[in-house]
């Protein structure tokens, strides 16, 4: 099986999930354009996959202001674009029982890269997205914990459920609307990642090990993602849907139908 779109952004792509799922588009045989804030980071990709098959472009999607140009930029370049992978994020620690240690300008930084920037993306990209002929996609990076909450990050958790519950109504906007956006979204467990490192999280001892090895992640996304599964569950988050998220859905789901 091979993934049915056949040019992908993927924001977040200098490390981590982002450069692994990258690798596989590549792969693939399909295009890839890559984003992050690290040149040195896509430059490094692109020299080991060639310009022929990627593209990159150094952006901080922190910058909420200038993601519209971003945007028109992309698409004037790449008008057959048709997937979106947004997957930048960064996790911190917050005790909010010692107050005085949390810094609220960090607390607002990991909600405007986790979730706020996603929203400004999100409504750039969709008039780009509907006037493709054939299927396009968005594909989003949540997490387990946008499902069951951990209480030494509550920033980060709280950041990706609000994402969750957003995708949930978007891919239900975007199935009558115009166009044909399909609406994905994967929920990770923790991962071997950068994402913990001591730099960002000197709290986490030997972050590096923590979780799920990177390249096992990956077979197991990249799988579900080529089958063309909506909801792309991989560790803790399969236990979670079986458990109480199914069941949440449905709830969902029939409340929709009595408002119709």
């Amino acid at each position: 099986m091979s993934l049915k779109y056949n040019k992908v952004l993927i924001i977040g792509a200098s490390s981590g999930i982002g450069w692994a799922l990258a690798e596989r588009i590549v792969q693939d045989g399909k295009h890839a354009i890559i984003v992050g804030r690290r040149k040195e980071k896509l430059d490094e990709f692109v020299q080991t996959y060639g310009s022929d098959k990627v593209d990159s472009v150094v952006f901080d999607i922190t910058k909420l202001d200038e993601i519209p140009k971003f945007v028109k930029d992309v698409m004037r370049k790449h008008p057959d674009l048709d997937s979106v992978f947004l997957n930048s994020g960064i996790q911190r620690g917050f005790d909010f029982s010692k107050p005085e240690t949390v810094d609220l300008d960090v607390l607002e930084l990991e909600f405007r890269t986790n979730y706020l920037s996603y929203m400004h993306l999100t409504t750039a990209f969709i008039p780009f997205l509907q006037k493709q002929e054939k299927e396009t996609s968005l594909i989003y990076t949540t997490s387990g914990l946008a499902l069951l909450p951990l209480p030494r990050c509550p920033n980060y958790c709280a950041s990706k459920a609000a994402l969750h519950h957003m995708i949930l109504v978007l891919r239900e906007q975007l199935r009558s609307g115009p166009g044909n956006i399909k609406v994905i979204e994967i929920f990770p467990p923790a991962v071997q990642t950068e994402l913990h490192d001591a730099k960002h999280q000197p709290d986490i001892k030997d972050g590096a090990h923590l979780g799920m090895p990177l390249a096992e992640f990956t077979e197991d996304a990249w799988g579900k993602l080529i089958k063309g599964d909506e909801q792309i569950l991989v560790g803790f988050s399969v236990k979670a849907f079986e458990e109480f998220e199914g069941r949440r859905q449905e709830m969902f789901h029939g409340l929709m139908m009595k408002m119709k």
